[in-house]
């Protein structure tokens, strides 16, 4: 027996006692070193307002949540719906059980002058509900990016129509289910057959007539204030799988897949990612105040759940933590995948290293990010901001109590953003106000999503923020350090090239990036891979398709984008 094994068996029942519904260590954070006294050339400024992103997202009441439902929020994606190589906007939303606003996903164009307009009824994407989670991709290899959207409720598959518009053929593709409450889902061609498939979790089992009050038993109380219950306390969910039959419709594959193992877990932000770089992409799913799973692909159709032998389902001491947000990347440029996940306050968010072969190692203190424990964090991204050449660790905050502040001050509803600058030797170091005031400002944040959204060769974020507008931070990077972007489209691979990984090589540096279809929280990211390089001024690249087909491109010139067409090189730049 393994020591994650045997963690899992004496550890997990007695964390499960504990009088409280999520998942918290009560860690004590770690002394913060000396702040290094490098400049941070990133700067970021909320310019939601101007851009004409004012529309509020409403979720549950601003200052009290009677059930979990109201507290969890939603995503929201970068992606180009009408091919004009400028990044539009779709955020999601929710609504309210009593007083309902009339809310509703919206969908936004970039005017490609830094504003954007509301096109939501034009596209036939209006739908007021509980949303949840977002993943983008061409699942008819048509050209245009597909939407598929979970719900607490149904949820619904929206074919890109080409021509601005969307229509919902959910009932027509086969994916019409019974309700349950939709969290992570995200397009994967896990049989590489050049078609997306779909994976969906799902949170657990919420009824309105049965839910139960704050304060009504143990999992309906934080530091002995009633607040809504969960997620302990109620029973979890099973994910779906859904196989893409190439022809517009589905047929659900759960059981027979494997993917019917992962159960016994809250789940929540899924990604699909290939961890041990044998071609084939596997399924990683955060999970909260439970194990988390890491489903490894077997390349027959089938998964296998390694989260604990991997080192990936609790941390270095064998707890379960409130996996919310994932970022994917490349921290120390070994050419592997590594996961950064977030949790709830008092307690760190948590790094793991890959060694390449899907075992991970927690470096969560060791690399600096033990510091801070006062925030509950949501989405997150392992991305370049400042163009250094080294991907730094960035996340959203807030919490889920907004009847705690009143007698604990020190847990505000609303809380700042956090950046861990990456200072290239494996540590990170923290900012938070240095960083510019969109940093700093508190707000009450679920979903994130990164993107160029005005091409300007920098990484912005999208924020969800509860009961208010969304936030659009722009990024102004100063200094000399150079770019690149790499925008790929599949022809044997899926259009969407969701799986492909990108290895750059530049300044004597190597970092491997993938496209995928969901990370941060219930989010999807700019599907052009963007590459920092810091001073070096080209850059080598190694492209492996789902498909198997290998590419290269050397001594790629800085600061552009490039678009590589399977099989037939670079197409443009």
């Amino acid at each position: 027996m393994t020591r994650r094994d045997l963690s899992r068996l004496l550890l997990l029942p007695a964390l499960r006692a504990y009088g409280q519904g999520v998942a918290t260590r009560k860690a004590v954070p770690t002394p913060r070193g000396k702040p290094s006294g490098l400049p941070f050339h990133a700067r970021f400024t909320d310019i939601a307002d101007t851009a004409g992103l004012r529309a509020p997202v409403f979720y549950g009441p601003a200052d009290h949540k009677n059930f979990i439902l109201e507290t969890v929020g939603c995503g929201a994606a970068f992606f180009d719906y009408d091919n004009d190589g400028w990044l539009d906007i779709f955020l999601l939303g929710g609504t309210r059980f009593e007083g309902a606003p009339g809310a509703t996903n919206r969908l936004y164009k970039n005017n490609r002058d830094g504003t954007f307009t509301d096109v939501t009824e034009k596209a036939g994407l209006r739908r007021t509900g509980w949303a949840s989670a977002v993943t983008v991709g061409d699942y008819n290899n048509d050209g245009f990016e597909d939407l598929f959207v979970t719900y607490w409720g149904q949820n619904a598959l929206y074919r890109n129509n080409g021509d601005g518009t969307f229509t919902d053929v959910t009932k027509e593709a086969g994916l019409l289910r019974p309700a349950r409450w939709g969290s992570g889902c995200t397009w994967v061609d896990y049989d590489r057959d050049g078609r997306l498939d779909l994976f969906v979790a799902n949170y657990l089992k919420f009824d309105l007539e049965s839910a139960t009050r704050p304060g009504a038993n143990a999992n309906c109380n934080w530091k002995g204030i009633p607040v809504n219950c969960g997620p302990r306390g109620l029973p979890p969910e099973t994910p779906l799988l859904f196989h893409n039959n190439g022809d517009g419709t589905f047929s659900d594959v759960t059981a027979a897949s494997g993917v019917l193992q992962a159960k016994g877990s809250y789940m929540m932000t899924a990604v699909a990612a290939d961890f041990n770089n044998d071609g084939w992409p596997d399924l990683y799913v955060a999970c909260d105040s439970t194990p988390s799973f890491l489903l490894r692909n077997n390349h027959d159709g089938t998964f296998t759940d390694i989260g604990l032998e991997a080192g990936v389902a609790l941390n270095e001491d064998g707890m379960e933590q409130a996996g919310m947000g994932l970022g994917i990347g490349d921290f120390n440029l070994d050419g592997h995948l590594d996961i950064f996940k977030t949790h709830f306050s008092e307690d760190t968010s948590i790094l793991y290293r890959n060694d390449g072969h899907a075992m991970f190692d927690d470096v969560t203190v060791v690399s600096g990010l033990g510091v801070e424990t006062r925030f509950t964090g949501w989405g997150a991204g392992m991305v370049d901001l400042d163009n250094d050449g080294y991907p730094d660790l960035f996340q959203v905050t807030g919490s889920v109590y907004p009847e705690i502040e009143a007698r604990l001050p020190q847990y505000p509803l609303k809380t700042p953003r956090v950046i861990f600058r990456n200072l290239g030797n494996g540590h990170f170091e923290e900012l938070i106000e240095t960083a510019g005031p969109a940093i700093a400002a508190p707000h009450c944040s679920r979903g994130c999503a990164f993107g160029d959204f005005d091409n300007d060769g920098d990484l912005d974020a999208l924020i969800v923020n509860l009961n208010e507008p969304p936030s659009l931070l722009r990024n102004d990077v100063d200094g000399t350090n150079h770019w690149l972007k790499v925008k790929l489209v599949g022809v044997k691979s899926n259009r969407s090239a969701i799986g492909a990984r990108v290895i750059a090589r530049y300044g004597g540096k190597t970092q491997a990036q993938e496209v995928l279809a969901q990370s941060s929280f219930y989010s999807v990211n700019d599907s052009r891979l963007h590459f920092g390089l810091g001073p070096a001024e080209t850059a080598d690249l190694e492209i492996h398709w789902p498909s198997g087909v290998k590419e290269t491109l050397p001594k790629l010139p800085a600061n552009r984008l490039v678009t590589v067409k399977e099989g037939s090189g670079m197409i443009s730049r």
